[in-house]
């Protein structure tokens, strides 16, 4: 069964989306059959793999109210082994049309159950706030990647984060874990992103990844192209810093596994 990873965290603008496409798209690279569903009805995501959810079969709104099969909404994208879910801004009204469902805290877990086996991962590109589609990721991901970003204020908001985590493992899904935390838009020409990765670092000792996103112009142009960093431009440091994350997270699987 492949791993579900939720990338989560309620405050915007932390390379949430930057780190669910490119790290899925290091995976694949990785010769790991990679899902990825955008959880997000900003739909950022979707335009960054070059889709258009308009022009698709549908989009991950299907799959949570009209109960759609996840299967008859995956596309292909530019790159082999990477596989997508698009979204677009009709899953704004999913929060509100499964309010009064029962079991709704469920129902991306559901769809994604037939499929889980299909893949080796799938990650789930959750919005900046901790809503009922939040919550369905984290009720459906057997872990979390939490990206934060090295400046000031950076752990503002992580204590709420962390927090609805322990609810989540105590009313809905008790094997939820963190995969880890991502330090992104890592600046070494500034002492600060130096003392914030260390602040991080000894707060959260074990939690953070080796591996460190920088802030990088390709990074931030490659969505604009429609396409990962790996294809847009393969020799950047941020396509490095991808894809020694996804390393590492293989690394640390096959540990488990032993």
């Amino acid at each position: 069964m492949g791993k579900v990873i939720a990338v989560a965290n309620q405050k915007g603008g932390v390379g949430k989306t930057t780190t669910a496409i490119n790290l899925a798209a290091s995976m694949a690279a990785a010769e790991q059959k990679t899902l990825v569903i955008d959880v997000d009805p900003q739909g950022n995501l979707t335009s960054g793999l070059g889709l258009r959810a308009k022009t698709t079969r549908g989009t991950t709104y299907d799959a949570l109210v009209r109960r759609t099969p996840l299967g008859s909404l995956v596309v292909e994208t530019l790159l082999d082994g990477l596989e997508a879910v698009p979204s677009d801004r009709s899953l704004t009204g999913a929060e509100i049309e499964l309010v009064e469902e029962s079991g709704r805290e469920y129902r991306l877990r559901e769809v994604i159950e037939p499929l889980a086996s299909s893949y080796d991962f799938i990650f789930l590109d959750c919005p900046p706030s901790l809503g009922l589609l939040t919550l369905n990721a984290l009720v459906a991901a057997h872990s979390v990647l939490i990206p934060l970003q090295c400046e000031f204020f950076a752990l503002e908001g992580l204590s709420e984060l962390l927090s609805t985590l322990r609810r989540v493992q105590a009313s809905f899904n008790a094997t939820l874990s963190v995969e880890g935390i991502l330090l992104t838009m890592f600046d070494d020409r500034t002492n600060l992103s130096a003392q914030v990765a260390a602040d991080v670092r000894k707060h959260f000792q074990g939690s953070v990844f080796a591996s460190v996103v920088p802030r990088s112009v390709k990074l931030a142009e490659a969505p604009s192209f429609g396409k990962p960093i790996l294809l847009y431009d393969i020799r950047s440091r941020g396509a490095e810093a991808y894809l020694a994350l996804a390393k590492e997270i293989l690394h640390e699987q096959k540990k488990r596994t032993r």
